[in-house]
C-alpha cells in the first residue's frame, strides 16, 4: 500500500513543530487551572524560551483564540463520531456511547478549555458558527439518549458543557492522579444523569445565549 504521509520535516522545521506542540500542550494545562496565568508560565512550562512563543502566536489573546478554537474542533469531532456510532442503536449502546464520549472528551479537555477561557479572547464568526454546531450536534445526541432511556430527560447542552468545565478544576496531585480523579468525578456524574426517574432539577440548565454571552466579557 503506498504512503500517504508527506516528505520528512527538515531539522529546523521538525523542531519548530516539536516546539508548536510543547507550547500547546502546556498551555492547555496552564490555562485550564489558571486564565489569568501570565504567558511566561507557559514557555517555562513548555521549556521553550518565550521569543519562540511569541514568533509563533504573537500575543498571549492570539495564543488563547487559538486554543479555544482548537478545543472545540476536538469537541466537534468527538460528538460527530459518537452520532455515527449511534445511529440506531440501541438503549445499552447508547449508554456506553455517551459515556465513553464524555471520557474521551475530559482526556483531550476537548470543549472545557474553551469554557474555561470564555471572556479573555475575541470570538471569529468562524467560531461562533462551529459553537452553534457543536450546540445542535450535542443535543441531537442527548435527544437520542432520552428517547432510549437513558438519560434523564431534563438534562441539557449546557448542562454538559458546565460539567465538563467543572471537571477540569480538579486540581490533586500529580497530573496522573489528577486525570483519575477527573475520571473518578465523572463517573459518579454519570450515575446521577442516567437516573431517569429523579426528581426535576433545580431551575433550567444555562441556554445558547447564556452560553454565548460568556465570551463577551
Amino acid at each position: 500500500m503506498e504512503s500517504t504521509a508527506g516528505p520528512p520535516l527538515s531539522g529546523r522545521r521538525a523542531q519548530a513543530a516539536r516546539n508548536d506542540e510543547l507550547i500547546r500542550e502546556a498551555a492547555r494545562a496552564v490555562f485550564t487551572a489558571d486564565p489569568g496565568a501570565p504567558i511566561a508560565a507557559v514557555a517555562e512550562r513548555a521549556g521553550v524560551g518565550i521569543s519562540a512563543l511569541y514568533r509563533r502566536y504573537g500575543s498571549k489573546e492570539g495564543l488563547l483564540q487559538h486554543l479555544a478554537d482548537d478545543g472545540m474542533d476536538r469537541y466537534l469531532a468527538q460528538v460527530e463520531g459518537a452520532l455515527a456510532a449511534t445511529e440506531g442503536a440501541g438503549a445499552a449502546a447508547l449508554r456506553d456511547a455517551l459515556a465513553a464520549f464524555l471520557h474521551r472528551c475530559l482526556d483531550l479537555g476537548a470543549g472545557a478549555i474553551t469554557m474555561r477561557l470564555a471572556g479573555e479572547f475575541p470570538v471569529t464568526a468562524e467560531m461562533s458558527a462551529k459553537g452553534r454546531r457543536i450546540h445542535a450536534a450535542t443535543r441531537e445526541l442527548l435527544d437520542r439518549a432520552k428517547a432510549a432511556g437513558v438519560l434523564r430527560p431534563d438534562v441539557e447542552v449546557g448542562d454538559v458543557s458546565v460539567i465538563l468545565e467543572y471537571l477540569h478544576t480538579v486540581r490533586i496531585g500529580d497530573d496522573e492522579r489528577m486525570g483519575v480523579l477527573q475520571h473518578r468525578y465523572l463517573a459518579l456524574m454519570l450515575d446521577g444523569l442516567a437516573r431517569t426517574g429523579a426528581g426535576p432539577l433545580p431551575g433550567p440548565a444555562p441556554d445558547w445565549q447564556e452560553l454565548r454571552d460568556r465570551y463577551d466579557g
